[in-house]
C-alpha cells in the first residue's frame, strides 16, 4: 500500500534549496534520474520545492556518495540521493562496506529502465549474434566499456548475456569507467568497442546517429527511440534485466519530513506532466514510495545477492 501525504502539509521541511546528488559523473542514467526529479518537483504546484540543485559525487559506483551522506548529512531533510538497481547490487555484494538496505530511508522509485548493449554506428557488429561470434573467435580484440569494475551491474548484465550465449565471461576484456556518460564518450572516441549500459542512456546517444543498439534486455521491444531494437530474447539469448531508478535520503531525517517527501513524490508521479517527462528521459512506468518501496528494495537486494553469488562476487 502506498503512503499518503499528511492532509495539511505539502512541502518538505525547508522552503530553501533542495540538493539532488548524482553518485556518478554527468551524462549517465543516474544524472537523468536527478534531472527527472528536478523537473517534476519544479513543475509541481502546491508548495513543492522549486529550487532543486544537482550535485555530482562520483566514485566507487555510488560508494562515495553513500558514505558522504551517511557521515555528513544523516539528518538533512533536503538532500536526496539517486539510486538504481546497480546501487542495490552493490549493497548486495558488500561494496558499500557493512551497509544494509535498512540503513537509509527509501523515498520514491520514479521509473524503470532496462539493460542494453550498444556499439558505434560504424561498427562491424550489426546484431547481437555478430558480437557473440566475434567474442567466441577473438575475445581479446573486443574492449567492453562498463560503469564500474568486475561485479558492477553493467559487468553482470553482459556477463549473463555472454554466458547464456555460450561465451565464458572470464575471457572478456572490460574497461572500467565511471558512469554511463563516460562509457558512451569512450566508445565514441574509439577507446572501447562495446558499451554495456542502460536503455535510458541509449535513448539519448542513439538519437545522434553515432550509436547502434544491438539488443535491449527487456521482455518485449521498448517504445520510442529504441522501438526498432530487438530484445536479446528475440535473438536467442534469454536474458532480461530490469532496473529500478529512484531517490533515498538519510536515516536520521525526522519522520514527519520523510513522510512529507513521500507525499510530494506521490503527487508528482500522479501528474500527466511527470509521465511525459519520464518518457522523454527514456524511463518506463514504475512507481513505489515509502514503506512499499523499502520492502521492494529488501527483496531486490536479496535477489541481486543470489545472482552475484553465481559469479562468486559476494564478499
Amino acid at each position: 500500500m502506498l503512503l499518503a501525504a499528511p492532509a495539511a502539509t505539502a512541502a518538505p521541511a525547508a522552503a530553501g534549496r533542495v540538493e539532488c546528488i548524482v553518485p556518478s559523473k554527468p551524462g549517465g542514467a543516474m544524472d537523468l534520474t536527478c534531472k527527472l526529479a528536478q523537473k517534476g518537483l519544479q513543475a509541481l504546484s502546491g508548495g513543492a520545492p522549486r529550487d532543486v540543485h544537482i550535485s555530482y559525487v562520483p566514485g566507487g559506483i555510488g560508494a562515495v556518495a553513500w558514505h558522504s551522506l551517511m557521515t555528513q548529512r544523516r539528518a538533512d531533510p533536503n538532500t536526496l540521493v539517486v539510486f538504481s538497481g546497480g546501487s542495490l547490487l552493490n549493497l548486495a555484494q558488500g561494496k558499500f562496506g557493512k551497509a544494509k538496505a535498512d540503513d537509509v530511508r527509501w523515498v520514491a522509485a520514479l521509473g524503470a529502465d532496462y539493460g542494453m548493449i550498444a556499439v558505434r554506428s560504424d561498427s562491424a557488429y550489426k546484431t547481437l549474434g555478430d558480437l557473440v561470434a566475434a567474442l567466441k573467435k577473438h575475445p581479446e580484440k573486443v574492449l567492453i566499456g562498463v560503469s564500474g569494475t568486475i561485479g558492477s551491474q553493467d559487468w553482470l548484465k553482459i556477463a549473463l548475456v555472454m554466458r547464456t550465449a555460450g561465451v565464458d565471461p572470464k575471457v572478456l576484456r572490460f574497461v572500467a569507467l565511471e558512469g554511463g556518460g563516460e562509457a558512451f564518450t569512450a566508445m565514441d572516441a574509439g577507446y572501447v568497442h562495446v558499451v554495456s549500459g542502460d536503455a535510458s542512456e541509449a535513448t539519448l546517444y542513439a538519437a545522434n546517429g553515432k550509436t547502434r543498439v544491438l539488443a535491449v534486455l527487456s521482455e518485449q521491444r521498448l517504445p520510442g527511440v529504441l522501438a526498432a531494437v530487438p530484445t536479446a530474447r528475440e535473438q536467442g539469448v534469454d536474458v532480461v534485466w530490469p532496473i529500478i531508478r529512484g531517490v533515498w535520503m538519510g536515516p536520521h531525517v525526522p519522520e514527519a519530513d520523510y513522510r512529507q517527501w513521500v507525499g510530494v513524490f506521490e503527487r508528482m508521479m500522479a501528474t500527466p506532466q511527470f509521465a511525459q517527462a519520464r518518457a522523454a528521459y527514456g524511463l518506463y512506468p514504475f512507481a513505489l514510495t515509502g514503506d512499499a518501496l523499502a520492502d521492494y528494495v529488501r527483496k531486490a537486494v536479496d535477489d541481486y545477492g543470489r545472482r552475484a553469488s553465481e559469479f562468486g562476487l559476494v564478499r
